[in-house]
């Protein structure tokens, strides 16, 4: 047999050994031998141990490591459960699901507003499985914050630590840990994306300064906290933007930040309810350019006032409302007003601007509405009131 048939043949051979089970060819032809190239392992039988030094983590992955164990504890699965009615007037019982966080030793339990609006009954899940009833001490909806209490008997309760979001700064990085689509003590992580958003939640409600993050938070984690790597909390998950629904790779979350919360939680738990502060003007009407041409008003933005409250610190300021009746276009409305233009400096073009303006103010603040009236400009003093 000539050299070109015996090649012939070989190649053939090497063809038949792949069809039958690759290895035995891989022996044959040079490279690595099956012990070392994968070969077939019979269903059953073990793995090879890891090779040594596979079990040291990085340092990011001890910190999330460490956060994880540290937090995931006193992470509360929150369970909702409420009555709504279908269309033939039939009660029907609804459930929900949330997350949030213990505070202190006495089981006074941090959550969003939203995550237990309308609850007839709730229900807290630690991170180690225990059950408690809870009571709702409070809550804000403007600022999306609720207060729960359980009573934890014997079983210890270790708060986790509120920190300071002030110190944040964009890029750093957060971690958060909630019970997103029900998935109970689940982590995530991702960086501060930015900060002091303003996010309007509703028509009512609205997160002031907010952070946003790129770390995945979906439905489940509203309540849930945002930590840093210190294992502080320094902000309570609440929303996200996304055009699926989730935040994935395609949305972004916004956490409100904990120095609100620690706020509010005070108010909460020395009043019993939140101490609001405000102005007392109970209507108006955000200026445009063409209305305010159309009223030979001096500015082209700012709150037309059409009524103050009586006995409200903005009356008793000598703030005015509208004296007359017209119509606009197909609306009524009151004129000859005060236009409030700014309060200490900030400009005020729509009610959510002057309610973004008090948001922060106490009762017994001090504040300085800039004011237009009748084409003179005036700053006026006024003593915020309680809601």
């Amino acid at each position: 047999m000539g050299a070109k048939h015996r090649n012939l043949w070989r190649w053939l051979a090497v063809a038949a050994a792949l069809a039958l089970g690759g290895f035995w060819a891989g022996e044959h032809l040079g490279t690595r031998p099956p012990s070392e190239a994968g070969a077939v392992r019979p269903l059953g039988q073990p793995l090879p141990p890891a090779p040594a030094g596979s079990e040291v983590l990085t340092p990011d992955e001890q910190v999330n490591v460490r956060i994880y164990k540290q937090a995931a504890p006193s992470v509360a699965n929150i369970i909702t459960r409420a009555v709504q009615y279908d269309f033939f007037l039939n009660p029907v019982p609804v459930e929900g699901a949330g997350s949030g966080f213990v505070i202190d030793t006495a089981g006074h339990i941090l959550t969003d507003y939203h995550v237990i609006a309308g609850a007839s009954s709730i229900e807290v899940v630690l991170g180690n499985g225990t059950r408690f009833p809870a009571r709702l001490v409070g809550g804000d909806e403007r600022n999306d914050i609720a207060l729960l209490e359980i009573k934890p008997g014997n079983h210890k309760l270790v708060p986790l630590v509120l920190g300071d979001a002030k110190k944040l700064q964009v890029g750093q990085k957060v971690l958060a840990i909630g019970n997103p689509f029900g998935f109970q003590s689940t982590l995530v992580t991702g960086v501060v994306s930015a900060l002091g958003r303003t996010v309007r939640t509703s028509p009512n409600t609205f997160i002031e300064d907010a952070i946003q993050t790129d770390a995945p938070i979906n439905r489940g984690n509203s309540g849930g906290p945002m930590l840093d790597t210190q294992g502080h909390v320094v902000g309570i998950n609440t929303a996200i933007y996304s055009p699926s629904g989730s935040s994935g790779i395609t949305g972004i979350g916004f956490a409100i930040p904990i120095n609100t919360a620690r706020r509010l939680v005070n108010d909460l738990l020395q009043y019993g309810k939140i101490r609001r502060a405000v102005l007392g003007i109970s209507q108006a009407l955000p200026l445009w350019p063409g209305l305010a041409q159309a009223l030979g008003l001096p500015v082209q933005r700012g709150l037309l006032i059409e009524e103050v409250a009586d006995g409200s610190p903005a009356a008793r300021a000598g703030i005015r409302g509208g004296n007359r009746m017209v119509v606009v276009g197909l609306q009524q409305m009151l004129i000859g007003g005060d236009v409030l233009a700014a309060v200490d400096g900030q400009d005020i073009a729509s009610q959510m601007d002057l309610a973004l303006a008090l948001n922060q103010k106490r009762p017994g603040d001090k504040v300085t509405l800039t004011i237009y009236r009748g084409g003179q400009k005036m700053e006026v003093g006024v003593t915020l009131g309680e809601s």
